[in-house]
């Protein structure tokens, strides 16, 4: 596991910051999509997304391919409920600390995702990946 999901973690497009939340929240975000829509495991469906931005930083010339892979990914996830959401891949026993306790405004897995800033998590990835196109610049996971 990365240590991504020890501390709080953000994007970071050159000198612009996109705050997510704490690690562990990211971490399943990535297990949700690996877990529910790769059907031959981690990172087989979406290579750059998970296996290049999970793990730290994505080069400029694969944004383009990853906003395609975020768009196919939002997509699928509203076939699934937010009881589908998956904690923690690795120990598939854990579970979201907000247990059963959802929001009447969650009603499916591509819009259960809020950052620690109360924005959806899928447009903040678009909106630093979109940025980071416009500014010809890499894409990074930090933990601060």
């Amino acid at each position: 596991m990365s240590e991504v999901t020890e501390l709080a973690a953000g994007l970071k497009v050159k000198y612009y910051w996109y705050p997510i939340g704490h690690g562990d929240f990211l971490h399943s975000f990535f297990s949700t999509v690996s877990y529910h829509l790769e059907q031959n495991g981690w990172g087989t469906k979406y290579p750059l997304l998970i296996n290049k931005l999970y793990n730290g930083k994505l080069e400029n010339k694969y944004i383009k391919d990853v906003i395609k892979e975020i768009d196919e990914i939002q997509e699928n996830l509203k076939n699934y409920s937010p009881s589908q959401v998956v904690w923690d891949i690795e120990d598939l026993s854990k579970t979201p600390p907000w247990g059963d306790n959802i929001s009447d405004e969650i009603t499916e897995l591509s819009n259960c995702f809020v950052t620690s800033d109360g924005e959806d998590l899928i447009t903040i990835l678009k909106k630093a990946l979109n940025k980071a196109l416009k500014i010809k610049s890499d894409i990074e996971i930090e933990s601060i």
